[in-house]
């Protein structure tokens, strides 16, 4: 008997062919926008964290414990080597560099700011970030110092302009050093940078890591060593292999690893609230979707009433009319999921290999380390999630319609010829 319903669905669908394909068309070109879009978003997920990441966090840091709550100068990381020689030791990762922190007042002839001064090591740095690519004026940083033996540094473009500084300008630098001296110094703008991360740009400086070991009294000491994996989604497997080796590692206070999420909660709570609104859009075109078929198979039951009331009068049960039609709208559904399917990958992996461009806003992009062109992200959860949703709700829709048939009186049903 089902193989008799499912040869009857298959040819009452195709009784009304223009209204078929009509339906089918609508259900399948949901589906392509769907899973084009949900790709589209989740590949521009991951270029813009990967460039959020690059430009200063990493995909993960190694700290001590409590030092990313409190920049306390005294929570060190008193022998980076462990620590290296466990990240050597981990395939996912790509690269990985020192780096230390202090709070400082720095002072131009005009002004005085409170500020974050940043040593890094130049070279391990280029592999770590994008802080090489993003000086606008002047030059990078190089290891030793300057033409006058002062230390160079690296300045925000905000931060220069607030202080009234230019490239070869000297700047006056006083805190306190991990040991509790003073720790005071002058250095030469050498380059001033502009990432597009405005507190970035207007509260901090860079300079060589030795130097400013020096200058606060470090040691060999650093407050951090930035992480970076070969891919995004290699970030849990690293700090699922880091962690265990940070314990074998006795220190005090003692060390841990911070993913992305937890450097970053502001760009967490961005990508969040951007799948909530992308998420309304959805249903939406879902909603419209599920609204087209309800008014196909209630048109159909309407056309067929008549024909259903002679089958009712000839024996025919109400819920096995019921479960022809809900076959039929299952059956419609289907061909236009699958086929929309079908297509929303093919279209999705064609801009995958060959990307989108962001044309006249490419050149914007590339100063903040985004790629001109955007690459879409084809998943499981992508391709599954809207086709599936659509489905579901299309097939809730027809059901109104299918019960309809439930209440028919068959004497009734034939006047209505």
């Amino acid at each position: 008997m089902l193989a008799m319903d499912i040869k009857m669905a298959w040819r009452n669908i195709w009784r009304n062919p223009r209204r078929t394909v009509l339906t089918i068309t609508a259900i399948a070109f949901a589906c392509i926008l769907l899973v084009f879009m949900l790709s589209f978003q989740l590949g521009s997920y991951d270029t813009m964290i990967n460039a959020s990441v690059k430009v200063h966090t990493g995909h993960l840091q190694v700290q001590a414990r409590g030092y990313q709550a409190d920049n306390e100068i005294r929570l060190t990381i008193p022998d980076p080597l462990p620590v290296e020689k466990a990240l050597d030791a981990i395939p996912e990762v790509k690269a990985y560099a020192p780096r230390a922190r202090a709070f400082a007042l720095i002072s131009s002839r005009e002004h005085t700011y409170g500020i974050m001064v940043e040593g890094i090591d130049p070279t391990a740095e280029k592999r770590v970030s994008t802080l090489a690519s993003i000086v606008r004026r002047g030059d990078y940083l190089d290891a030793g110092p300057g033409s006058s033996g002062l230390p160079a540094a690296l300045v925000g473009h905000l931060l220069a302009r607030n202080l009234n500084v230019a490239v070869g300008d000297e700047l006056t630098l006083l805190g306190q050093g991990r040991d509790g001296s003073i720790a005071a110094t002058v250095v030469r703008v050498h380059g001033i940078t502009n990432s597009g991360l405005d507190d970035f740009d207007r509260s901090a400086i860079q300079i060589p890591l030795d130097r400013f070991q020096d200058i606060f009294s470090m040691g060999g000491a650093v407050h951090e060593i930035v992480v970076v994996g070969r891919r995004l989604s290699d970030t849990a497997a690293i700090k699922a292999a880091l962690e265990p080796a940070l314990k074998a590692i006795h220190e005090s206070p003692p060390l841990v690893v911070l993913d992305w999420e937890a450097l970053m909660p502001g760009l967490k709570q961005a990508i969040s609230m951007d799948l909530v609104s992308g998420s309304i859009f959805y249903l939406i075109l879902i909603m419209v979707v599920a609204f087209s078929i309800l008014n196909t198979f209630l048109m159909a039951v309407l056309e067929r009433t008549y024909e259903f009331g002679v089958m009712m009068a000839m024996g025919t049960r109400p819920n096995r009319l019921t479960r022809l039609v809900l076959t039929e709208s299952i059956g419609m559904t289907l061909v236009g999921v699958a086929s929309g399917m079908l297509l929303g990958c093919l279209v999705t992996g064609y801009f995958m290999v060959y990307g989108i461009n962001l044309g006249g806003a490419s050149e914007i992009s590339r100063q903040f380390g985004i790629p001109s062109v955007l690459h879409p992200r084809l998943t499981l959860v992508s391709m599954l999630a809207g086709p599936m949703a659509v489905f579901l709700i299309t097939v809730l829709a027809a059901l109104y319609p299918a019960l309809k048939i439930r209440r028919l009186q068959p004497v009734e049903a034939m006047r209505q010829r």
